[in-house]
């Protein structure tokens, strides 16, 4: 019975088609019901002869199609002028309801015809739908891999280019991780993008959970906006170990975010570091922070206290 029921409701949404037998068998099981329900209703109606059987040419073209649907139709219209239950003779009024029944009977077909060609290619564009985003996930798969082996490859060919300067081969080696972390986060979601704290806890765990804390909510960050974000905690988080938090036994990093409408507002605020004697040029990091955000509508300020860093950003995050 339950394997009925669900043949019933994969024919009903057009995933399976049914066979002549089947299609035939289930229009004569609706056609016995009408006419018992028909029986049932002479004891208090005698005149009802075709109006239990529309259900029935329904049901009958909505599982076996349009042709099964036509002779449930003319096999209800031969037992309602055939099989009178009342007793009554057959006369103008009955062969009227009858034409009537028929006119009925055909605008059901049509609907249900309808209805079950619309199914047909629902599950055709779902199949193909389906198809399509195999198609496109094996193939980000594939530009994923690719990147991944382009990335190895500039690191290496840059290694072997700088080898004899090592300050310049740690500061782009060091950048090039972080921007391959970010890459990898956002695969992990289908190329889209990544949440906040998974790019911050991936770029600040390396320096011990005890050393630093993040208030914020969920936030899934686009893509685009993601790589920059990485580049931003990647150069703060350096300096944090060279000359801020993280490069004092008693250092500890603050990360906060809010979000008011489409604006993020982060608050990186470093504590208990070493004192702040000396303020270098602006380098290649200082350019990096003022530039990063600024294609988000954005802005980062930099304050240097006397107990560590303090970085105020804000930006549009664009919808994903």
């Amino acid at each position: 019975m339950t394997r009925l029921i669900d043949d019933i409701k994969q024919i009903w949404h057009g995933e399976l088609q049914p066979s002549l037998a089947w299609s035939g068998t289930f229009a004569t099981l609706c056609l016995v019901v009408a006419t018992a329900i028909r029986f049932g209703m002479a004891h208090l109606r005698p005149d009802v002869f075709f109006t239990p059987y529309i259900p029935a040419v329904f049901f009958a073209t909505a599982i076996g199609g349009s042709a099964v649907g036509i002779a449930t139709a003319m096999i209800g219209a031969t037992l309602g002028l055939v099989l009178d239950f009342g007793g009554g003779p057959v006369d103008a009024a009955k062969v009227a309801l009858m034409a009537l029944y028929l006119t009925v009977s055909a605008l059901v077909i049509w609907g249900a015809g309808h209805y079950r060609s619309l199914a047909v290619k629902q599950r055709e564009i779902a199949r193909r739908l389906t198809e399509e985003e195999q198609y496109r996930k094996l193939l980000v798969d594939e530009l994923h891999h690719r990147l991944k082996n382009k990335t190895s490859t500039i690191h290496a060919v840059l290694h072997q280019v700088l080898h004899d300067q090592p300050q310049v081969w740690s500061s782009i080696d060091k950048r090039i991780r972080a921007l391959a972390t970010a890459d990898d986060l956002i695969a992990r979601v289908d190329g889209q993008g990544c949440d906040l704290k998974d790019l911050l806890m991936s770029e600040l765990g390396p320096y011990g959970h005890v050393r630093f804390e993040l208030n914020g909510g969920a936030l899934f960050v686009p893509a685009k906006l993601a790589v920059s974000f990485a580049l931003i905690f990647h150069e703060l988080a350096t300096n944090a170990g060279k000359y801020g938090a993280f490069a004092s036994p008693r250092g500890f990093l603050q990360v906060s975010w809010t979000m008011q409408e489409d604006r993020l507002k982060l608050t990186w605020d470093e504590t208990e570091g070493p004192p702040v004697d000396h303020i270098g040029k602006p380098g290649f990091g200082t350019k990096l922070l003022n530039a990063a955000l600024s294609a988000f509508d954005g802005k980062i300020e930099t304050t240097f206290l006397k107990t560590g860093i303090h970085c105020t950003m804000q930006c549009r995050v664009p919808p994903n």
